[in-house]
């Protein structure tokens, strides 16, 4: 028995070496996408001035961009089902320098850019649908063991997070250059990433055209009928984090420059630091729980609660260090919880719909990226004690949500069901 267990751990160390640079492909699509969203908050405030609109308008640069992707990525999990994963990321990563093209182009050469960038905005976030939520299900169709889809959706939450440290640097160093030239930016590296994508992640050579319609829709609601408790508690939870990261960008990136004068990459520098904490906290956790969905669960649950008590700080002062070490704190407590969310999913669904799965969690995802600035922006001229309220709220439903409807089941658990979710 032990021979054999020592033979599946070096199979598998040697299935992650084996597809080191497909792993890296793959984590360059998270990357690159929140890149493409990120990197224009810290320079909101400046398409503010440019474009001359209000905070809310330049809101909906972010929030278009959502939006879009909230509606689209069910089907592009759909079709990745269907046809593949590769033959939707090829158009979608296109369909991104495409939208980063146009906006930056509008921003450029019009007198009048607002809605033409809206428009690139929107392209992007077709790109997006189709971009960073097939990568989660593509993970769990290139390795045998959980314990290596685990450590590698660490690895994906990670490049995923280190774009949003990279964001408020590159943003605020582009646009110092040229206001719209982070718009130029995006095609670039969707191109790299195209690249990367053809040579080196490889279509795995069972893999079989997926379910037609009916039947996938029957299985579809199959799952839900039988998982709903857990799969709607993720969901959830995805949505609640997303909205309360985004909304705290926001405001630190909106309170960094209105009432402590920092501009340009010092900002960008000062937001990254809670973001790298995120990030660190996204790798971390990445590679402590392997396939343990116990484990998942009580980091989702003490994480959530450390996010939640970090946000309801944030009134008690407005020191500008003191908001710093909130906000890494809540970094910290987000950062932890995303890859368990990720892994919970990947592992706890058959592949044949594994896609679409993933795909609506991203969706809610995306739900709370959208809806963070534009709510924060509107409490900013109302009520701001009010919105960090709500967010202490909603990581109290998160939180319980992860401890009352997230149940592993310790005798899946232990067998490994392949069909039937432990969770």
């Amino acid at each position: 028995m032990n021979k054999l267990n020592n033979h599946a751990a070096t199979l598998g160390q040697n299935e992650i070496q084996d597809k080191r640079w497909a792993i890296v492909s793959i984590s360059s699509i998270p990357l690159i996408m929140t890149l493409g969203n990120s990197m224009l908050i810290p320079v909101l405030p400046m398409l503010e001035k440019k474009l001359d609109i209000s905070k809310m308008q330049s809101s909906y640069i972010i929030t278009v961009y959502s939006i879009v992707a909230i509606f689209l990525i069910p089907i592009a999990g759909y079709l990745s089902d269907r046809y593949g994963r590769k033959m939707v990321i090829i158009p979608s990563l296109i369909l991104s320098g495409i939208g980063g093209i146009v906006s930056g182009w509008a921003a450029w050469k019009l007198n009048d850019p607002f809605m033409m960038i809206l428009i690139g905005r929107i392209l992007q976030g077709v790109g997006a649908a189709g971009g960073a939520p097939i990568v989660l299900p593509l993970v769990g169709d290139m390795f045998r063991r959980e314990k290596d889809v685990s450590a590698t959706l660490g690895i994906i939450e990670t490049s995923n997070t280190f774009g949003k440290v990279l964001s408020p640097i590159l943003g605020s160093l582009l646009a110092g250059v040229l206001w719209f030239l982070p718009f130029f930016s995006i095609p670039i590296f969707c191109l790299l990433s195209l690249i990367s994508i053809v040579i080196f992640v490889k279509k795995p050579k069972e893999d079989k055209k997926g379910l037609e319609f009916k039947e996938f829709m029957r299985n579809t609601r199959g799952v839900f009928k039988e998982h709903s408790r857990w799969l709607i508690a993720v969901f959830a939870i995805g949505a609640i984090l997303m909205f309360i990261l985004f909304a705290v960008l926001f405001y630190l990136s909106s309170v960094l420059e209105d009432q402590y004068n920092f501009h340009g990459v010092k900002k960008g520098f000062i937001l990254a630091i809670p973001l790298a904490a995120l990030c660190l906290a996204s790798y971390i956790a990445g590679k402590v729980i392997k396939e343990n969905l116990i484990i998942m669960k009580w980091i989702i649950f003490s994480s959530i609660i450390v996010t939640g008590v970090s946000v309801i700080a944030v009134s008690f002062s407005n020191q500008f260090l003191y908001l710093l070490i909130v906000f890494l704190v809540s970094g910290i407590g987000i950062g932890a919880s995303l890859p368990c969310l990720d892994a919970i999913i990947t592992q706890s669904i058959e592949k044949s719909i594994r896609g679409t799965i993933t795909a609506i969690y991203s969706s809610m995802r995306f739900i709370g990226v959208a809806a963070g600035p534009p709510i924060m922006a509107y409490f900013m001229n109302h009520n701001l004690t009010f919105m960090f309220v709500i967010l202490a709220f909603l990581s109290i439903i998160a939180a319980s949500l992860a401890f009352i409807a997230v149940k592993p089941n310790k005798e899946n658990e232990t067998k490994k069901d392949p069909v039937h979710s432990p969770v």
